[in-house]
């Protein structure tokens, strides 16, 4: 048997648009729940999601078809019917979740990397599908997950339109100030997600804080801000990569 023929015999198109539909499908349930952890400012978002949801759709075809060509005795590889390649597969699938741990971190009360580590997880999928000679699946499932990303970063809503940044202040603070504070949040259309404080014997009062902004808070926003309260001793801002 040639490659060429190989490959178009392992699956009918019926059954390649199946496998495409069943991935493309789950890649929408993803978004969804995605779509609602968003909405609740968590760090996994919709891009999260759907890889995470297709990326496993394709390892369960992967799983469940991609050792076809070992089911009949003229393969194009002969010398192996009979093997039991998903024992490897499957250390796969688990291994590199481990890879993908180590591009997680903590800053603060945010969590980054959820969305890389997904990613990195997805591949191996990919490379799964395509050392089990469904070329096709690979194809469209790179393509998928490539789109999604693409647009998600340019089309961002809930909190994946947020950034976050940490609010550093110095108050000479007479029990006045937190409402001005407040306010000027709900002007800066921010959203705080922790907040510290500590005071000194002074009556200095030091706040942190970590924000969720649509826009960045400029340096002429942090100038406006402290001419305004002259209680303000000091003030920064800091985006959180």
């Amino acid at each position: 048997m040639t490659l060429g023929n190989y490959l178009n015999s392992q699956f009918t198109i019926l059954q390649t648009l199946e496998f495409f539909f069943r991935v493309l499908l789950a890649g929408v349930f993803g978004a969804a729940i995605g779509f609602e952890r968003t909405r609740r400012f968590k760090e996994a978002g919709i891009r999260t999601h759907v890889i995470v949801c297709t990326a496993a759709a394709l390892m369960m075809l992967v799983s469940k078809y991609g050792f076809a060509d070992l089911s009949t005795a003229d393969s194009f590889f002969s010398g192996t019917r009979g093997a039991d390649p998903a024992r490897i597969a499957a250390q796969v699938v688990s291994g590199i979740s481990f890879l993908g741990a180590g591009v997680i971190f903590k800053n603060g009360s945010t969590v980054k990397g959820l969305t890389t580590a997904a990613g990195i997880w997805a591949t191996a999928g990919i490379g799964l599908a395509v050392g089990a000679g469904m070329y096709w699946l690979g194809l469209f499932t790179t393509l998928l997950i490539a789109v999604t990303q693409i647009a998600m970063h340019r089309f961002t809503f809930g909190a994946d339109a947020y950034n976050t940044c940490k609010l550093r202040l110095k108050v000479q603070d007479d029990g006045n100030f937190q409402p001005h504070l407040q306010d000027r949040l709900q002007l800066w259309k921010a959203k705080a997600v922790n907040v510290r404080m500590a005071r000194g014997d002074n009556g200095i009062v030091s706040y942190e804080l970590t924000l969720r902004t649509q826009h960045d808070i400029t340096a002429e926003d942090l100038l406006l801000f402290s001419r305004e309260h002259s209680e303000i001793l000091e003030i920064s801002n800091s985006l959180v990569d």
